[in-house]
């Protein structure tokens, strides 16, 4: 993964990106739960901002970020939950 948004998924979850770790199973609910909430808010927040913009009615399109974090935490968010339904822990830089 890209290291921003790395930094970006462990900022998430509360935890510091290290070279080498391990989400136990019993860990994976919670993750999804954050990350989710985390997108919720990413589109909350855009929505907004595209909301404001269209009000003041300005000629400048409106400064959103080209990458939203659901398209970008997609394939780690599918490894948590391939790793949840199949009972299986995360494991990393081994």
């Amino acid at each position: 993964m890209l290291e921003d948004l790395t930094s970006r998924i462990f900022e998430i979850l509360d935890r510091p990106l290290e070279a080498r770790g391990v989400f136990l199973i019993e860990q994976l609910p919670v993750a999804l739960e954050k990350h989710e909430a985390a997108i919720a808010e990413d589109e909350k927040l855009r929505k907004e901002i595209l909301e404001e913009k269209s009000e003041t009615k300005e000629d400048a399109p409106p400064k959103v970020k080209n990458d939203r974090l659901r398209q970008r935490a997609f394939p780690f968010i599918q490894l948590l939950k391939a790793a949840l339904a199949n009972q299986e822990m995360v494991i990393w830089g081994v």
